[in-house]
C-alpha cells in the first residue's frame, strides 16, 4: 500500500472544503484531482484512474446521489464517500443505500476523515476474494440452492461498504456467521470482529460494557475498562439479538453510531472509534418500531440495508451438503471415525421441516451420533419429534430417551446418576450409559456439566 501512489476525485463547490480535503490527503501521499460540480466530475473520471471518491452533497447541477449512481454504473469499484451537513443523516442514510462506501459530517473531523480514507485504500487495494470460491472453507455458508447462492452473492456486494447492515432471520441459520463473513471479504478484515449478545448483558451494565469505564466511576469499578466500540475499533461490532437492548441504552447506542465517537462512564472527554456496525435478531424490529418497544431513529439507522438470510426450509437441497459437513466436524472434534448415514435416513432428514434450522441439524447429528451403531446412523438415531413418535410411545418406562433434545435435564440427571454410580469415572459411566467415552466427554461439555 505504501508503494503504491494512489489518486482521489474531491467534488466540492466550497473552497474551503477544498483545500481542507486537499491538504488533508496530500499529507497522505495522496494525489487529488477537484471538480466544482457534477459535470467537471464526469470528465475527471472518464480521464483519470481514481482509488477514492469524496462528493458534497449538494453540488450546482444536482446532489452527489446522481453521483452515487454515476460511478455505480460505470465505475463499481470506485468507493465513493458523501460529504454531509452535521446532523443530516437522512441524506448520508440515502447515500449510503444508493451504493457509497461512507460519509464523513461537516464540520470534518481530521481523525475520522483519515480514518475513512485509509479503509477506502485498502479496499482498492486488495484483490476481491470471490466467496463463491471459499465456500468449501469451515467458517464459509455452506449451500448449492439459488436461496444460498443469492445470500453469498450479497455477502460479496456487502463487504466493500461501510453501510450498516441488519441481518434478519429465524434462529440458527447463521446470522453471525453471515456477519463474520461480510467482516473477513472487507477491507476491515485484519481489525477485530467482536460480536456481543445484547441480550446476555445485565442491564445496568449495558453502558459500561459498549464504552467502557474510568475507574473510581460507580461501585465496583477498581480499574478502567475498555468498551466494546474500542476493543471494534478499526474493525468490526455485530449486535446480536439487538432487540434486547433497553430503550435507554438505545439513545446512547444512536448518538455513539451518528457521532463516531463514545466516552466512557466517569470520563469528560469522548474517544473518535472507527468501526463498522452489524445488527442482527430473529425478532420483527419493524413491528417492535411500531409498538414503540424498540427506537425508530436507531431502527433506521441500523436498517441501512438488509439481508434475509434464508431458513433451512427454503433451501432442503442444501441438507445432504451440509450433514456431512456436520458429520465431518463432529467426528473431528470427537476424534472418532465419521459415521454413513443411510438412504432411508438422508430421505427422513429431507423431510423434516427444521424449525431450528442448521442448528437443530448439528444438535440432531450430535444426537445420533451418542446413539448410533456400527458407523451408520438410522432413523431411530435421529430421534426427529414426527418419525420417532410411535418408537417413543412403545418403549418401556424403564429405558427412558437420554439424549432427547428436549428432556435436557433428564439426561444431565441420568449421566449425573452414571457417574455417581462409577465414582465419576468417565470411561466406565460412558460404558454404563453405552456410548463412547468421547461421546460422554462431549455431551457432559455440551450440557455445561464440566
Amino acid at each position: 500500500m505504501k508503494n503504491k501512489e494512489y489518486t482521489a476525485l474531491i467534488v466540492d463547490d466550497e473552497p474551503d472544503i477544498l483545500e481542507l480535503l486537499e491538504i488533508t490527503l496530500s499529507r497522505m501521499h495522496i494525489k487529488t484531482y477537484s471538480a466544482e460540480n457534477i459535470r467537471q466530475a464526469k470528465l475527471l473520471l472518464e480521464q483519470h484512474h481514481f482509488d477514492l471518491c469524496l462528493s458534497d452533497m449538494h453540488l450546482p447541477d444536482g446532489n452527489g446521489i446522481e453521483l452515487i449512481k454515476y460511478i455505480q454504473e460505470n465505475f463499481s469499484n470506485l468507493p465513493v464517500a458523501m460529504i454531509t451537513a452535521h446532523g443530516n443523516m437522512e441524506y448520508a442514510i440515502e447515500a449510503l443505500k444508493s451504493g457509497a462506501f461512507d460519509f464523513v459530517s461537516k464540520p470534518v473531523d481530521l481523525k475520522v476523515l483519515r480514518n475513512l480514507v485509509t479503509t477506502a485504500l485498502k479496499l482498492s487495494h486488495e484483490e476481491e476474494t470471490d466467496i463463491e470460491q471459499t465456500q468449501h472453507e469451515q467458517e464459509s455458508l455452506l449451500g448449492l440452492s439459488p436461496a444460498i447462492k443469492n445470500t453469498r452473492k450479497k455477502i460479496q456486494k456487502l463487504s466493500r461498504s461501510q453501510a450498516p447492515v441488519y441481518i434478519h432471520g429465524e434462529s440458527g441459520v447463521g446470522k453471525e456467521l453471515v456477519a463474520k463473513l461480510i467482516h473477513k471479504h472487507g477491507p476491515r478484515s485484519d481489525k477485530a470482529f467482536v460480536p456481543v449478545n445484547c441480550g446476555a448483558i445485565p442491564s445496568d451494565l449495558v453502558e459500561s460494557e459498549f464504552f467502557g469505564h474510568k475507574k473510581g466511576s460507580f461501585t465496583g469499578a477498581t480499574a478502567d475498562k475498555q468498551g466494546l466500540f474500542q476493543a471494534a475499533d478499526g474493525g468490526t461490532l455485530f449486535l446480536d439479538e439487538v432487540a434486547e437492548l433497553p430503550l435507554a441504552m438505545q439513545v446512547k447506542l444512536l448518538r455513539a453510531i451518528q457521532e463516531k465517537a463514545v466516552r466512557p462512564i466517569g470520563s469528560q472527554e469522548e474517544i473518535s472509534v472507527n468501526v463498522r456496525i452489524l445488527s442482527a435478531t430473529h425478532k420483527d424490529l419493524a413491528k417492535l418500531t411500531e409498538k414503540n418497544e424498540f427506537r425508530q431513529d436507531l431502527y433506521y439507522r441500523i436498517n441501512v440495508i438488509e439481508l434475509e438470510v434464508p431458513s433451512l426450509r427454503e433451501r432442503p437441497e442444501d441438507i445432504p451438503l451440509l450433514a456431512k459437513y456436520l458429520l465431518n466436524k463432529i467426528s473431528t472434534d470427537w476424534e472418532i471415525e465419521t459415521p454413513q448415514l443411510g438412504s432411508d435416513t438422508l430421505n427422513a432428514l429431507n423431510e423434516y421441516s427444521f424449525p431450528g434450522n442448521v442448528r437443530e441439524l448439528e444438535n440432531i447429528l450430535e444426537r445420533a451420533m451418542t446413539l448410533h451403531e456400527n458407523n451408520i446412523i438410522t432413523i431411530e438415531d435421529l430421534q426427529l419429534p414426527d418419525i420417532t413418535k410411535t418408537t417413543k410411545e412403545n418403549k418401556s418406562e424403564n429405558e427412558p430417551n437420554l439424549l432427547d433434545p428436549t428432556l435436557q435435564e433428564k439426561e444431565k440427571e441420568v449421566i449425573q446418576q452414571a457417574l455417581e454410580k462409577t465414582k465419576y469415572n468417565k470411561t466406565a459411566a460412558a460404558k454404563l450409559l453405552g456410548i463412547s467415552f468421547r461421546a460422554l466427554r462431549y455431551r457432559i461439555k455440551k450440557l455445561g456439566m464440566d
